[in-house]
């Protein structure tokens, strides 16, 4: 199938969910493209290249350092790095989606639109069904200020507001601005919990990201979800982490064929990797952000994550002895040899 707006391959189209090999490539799609990124953001170091923000990296065009192409070892690096990133997503105007252009137009997406109706979004995106591809779903996410995008969670120890008298935790996580690696990584968790099926299309010269999800039917505002949270979602005892978003959990996101993993990855900002997975924090699982699918099954749309934060838990022994222990038994107490309800 074709994407009606890029002409790019799609695995989506209206309700239609990919099967086990359509989710496996795009699992591979969203892995290769954090790789992609990570590179550039190295290849850019190398360089002296200094950026405000991975936007300016993002939104970089084909052929910017194409003058500079033999200069250096390094300079070639950078100009294939930026080749191979665009070609995982590649820059698309706002027009070729069907909205108006021009310098006078504050905001294009507020403007009618012949070919999206707008179904919903809110501080992160913008969110419109494309009724010529049976109704599937595009995301439009918007820079924010300081050239920030999407949302993730930062993290803090001690005390905070909410505890009861007595009670204390050693983490605190509260959701805020985040960046377009945040925001990559997001829509591959998304996939990874078995979440509705994804694909990253475009960004535009603006640093919009645009991004594909398959159509489903939203959940009545309020519905208790508790009970329905996406396997291999652990849950986080309340003296070691809270947080302002609903249902935090610990998610091992294990490294599928296209390696998320790259160069700059490791313990770069206190971020954790462990063979057999990388731990995640993962939230804001309420009921706006499930839908239902055209096989019954619920299907998460849409969450606030961030890496398990290294830096902030470390040397916090419990800590570190609960994360080893859940990693192979996701029902391992806080202590490995006495039962939670006896502490």
């Amino acid at each position: 199938m074709q994407d009606p707006f890029t002409g790019q391959s799609t695995l989506i189209r209206g309700r239609l969910l990919p099967g086990p090999a359509g989710r496996r490539a795009l699992q591979d799609d969203h892995e290769r493209r954090l790789a992609a990124l990570a590179r550039l953001g190295a290849a850019a170091k190398e360089c002296g290249v200094g950026e405000d923000s991975d936007r300016d990296l993002v939104t970089l065009g084909e052929d910017e350092v194409a003058l500079l192409v033999g200069a250096g070892a390094e300079w070639d690096e950078f100009d294939a790095a930026i080749r191979a990133w665009r070609a995982l997503l590649p820059l698309r105007r706002l027009g070729e989606f069907g909205f108006p252009g021009g310098d006078e137009i504050e905001n294009p997406l507020e403007e009618p639109n012949e070919r999206l109706t707008r179904i919903g979004g809110g501080v992160e995106a913008w969110c419109y069904a494309a009724p010529a591809d049976g109704g599937s779903v595009y995301k439009f996410y918007l820079p924010r200020e300081e050239k920030r995008i999407g949302s993730e969670f930062g993290f803090r120890r001690g005390p905070f507001d909410g505890l009861r008298a007595g009670e204390e935790a050693t983490l605190h996580a509260e959701a805020g601005l985040g960046d377009y690696r945040a925001l990559l990584e997001k829509l591959l968790l998304i996939h990874a919990l078995g979440g509705m099926a994804t694909e990253v299309i475009a960004v535009t010269p603006e640093g919009i990201l645009v991004a594909k999800q398959a159509l489903g039917e939203p959940l009545p505002q309020g519905d208790d979800v508790s009970g329905v949270l996406p396997p291999g979602l652990i849950e986080i005892p309340s003296r070691f982490l809270r947080a302002n978003r609903d249902h935090p959990r610990l998610f091992f996101l294990e490294r599928g064929e296209g390696g998320a993993g790259g160069p700059a990855e490791g313990n770069e900002a206190g971020r954790l990797v462990h063979d057999g997975g990388r731990p995640f924090l993962v939230a804001d699982l309420h009921a706006r952000n499930f839908v239902r699918c055209a096989d019954g099954a619920l299907r998460v749309i849409d969450l606030v994550a961030a890496p398990w934060p290294a830096r902030e838990a470390a040397g916090d022994a419990l800590i570190a002895g609960w994360l080893a222990r859940v990693r192979h038994d996701p029902h391992a107490g806080v202590l490995g040899t006495v039962p939670d309800e006896e502490l």
